[in-house]
């Protein structure tokens, strides 16, 4: 005998199985990230990302206006700077590029929001996100020191026209010192995006490429996440919560959906999804090689993010995704 309830019943038709979606994308979901770089009409091809660019701040302008009227509410600002040092001075400098990009974004296009990665490691000579123990080449970070360059950095960000401070070092108590200092500095209302759960991940390799961020010595892995380690993930995020995070982000995505469902449900807060560099890449080269359908494959993998209860996708084929989703 056959069971009176037969699921495919709601599966005849399109018009059917779109009624019945539990899960859908849609443009307002999506955040674009871009890279600025010194100089001007620079539109520079990153080798290891087809389509994504590092970019002078007058085309972020032009980027932003398209990303813009595709209806992509957000861009996440990252930044290579001309010169690196071991203060992170490019990172919470006034003419910093990435507060150059910001105020120029915001003056061309002030309905779009902009998110600035509040992070150090673009800026040092070493590579690393903080300052390093002396004589230590094991990439280990001093956590205290590194939170007041933090908070130099997100207010810098905020004084250029950054709406959303994203810190992304993984330093304990960075939250913290970096809500104090944007109250301090009269940006109360200016939101954090934490990325609260951020993994020591082989996924982030063209990243460094398109940032220039590679370490020159160690790795993160004294103070990025293991990826053996979920529990752990749900204890930062608590932190960070307790601190006054705003939102919150778990990076990598692909790997780390389950960290994304057990992120959204102990808490109310918006939580993000980073599809990362490395994600990217994979797909991009599979659809150059005609081995999948680009379309179908970015967004079923933007849906599994949703189902597994991100809010917002940071992603790299945010643009591409738009014009699919019409």
């Amino acid at each position: 005998m056959f069971p009176t309830h037969r699921p495919r019943r709601l599966r005849q038709t399109d018009t059917l199985r779109r009624m019945v979606r539990e899960h859908q994308v849609t443009v307002n979901d999506l955040i674009y990230p871009l890279f600025a770089v010194p100089g001007e009409g620079v539109a520079q091809e990153v080798t290891s990302m087809p389509g994504v660019y590092q970019l002078s701040v007058d085309k972020i302008v032009e980027e932003a206006k398209e990303v813009r009227d595709l209806g992509i509410p957000a861009i996440i600002l990252f930044g290579i700077p001309d010169n690196k040092d071991t203060e992170a001075t490019g990172a919470w400098h006034d003419c910093g590029i990435v507060q150059k990009a910001a105020t120029a974004v915001k003056a061309a296009v002030s309905d779009l929001t902009v998110i600035a990665d509040t992070c150090l490691c673009e800026y040092t000579t070493h590579g690393h996100c903080g300052y390093l123990e002396t004589g230590d080449l094991s990439g280990r970070v001093l956590n205290d020191p590194t939170l007041e360059l933090l908070g130099k950095t997100a207010v810098s960000q905020a004084q250029a026209g950054a709406d959303i401070i994203a810190p992304s070092g993984m330093m304990d108590g960075f939250v913290q010192a970096i809500r104090q200092a944007l109250d301090a500095a009269g940006f109360t209302d200016t939101p954090i995006l934490s990325y609260a759960a951020k993994y020591a991940s082989a996924y982030y390799g063209p990243f460094r490429d398109a940032a220039d961020s590679a370490p020159q010595f160690g790795d993160r892995r004294t103070y990025q996440m293991d990826p053996a380690n979920g529990t752990e993930a749900l204890k930062e995020v608590e932190l960070d919560i307790q601190e006054g995070a705003d939102m919150l982000m778990v990076k990598p995505a692909l790997a780390y959906m389950d960290i994304i469902w057990r992120v959204k449900a102990i808490t109310h807060l918006p939580v993000a999804a980073y599809n990362v560099s490395g994600e990217y890449s994979m797909v991009k080269a599979a659809a150059l090689n005609g081995w999948i359908d680009e379309p179908q494959v970015v967004l079923e993998t933007l849906t599994g993010f949703k189902r597994a209860g991100a809010d917002l996708i940071l992603t790299y084929h945010a643009k591409d995704a738009a014009r699919w989703l019409g």
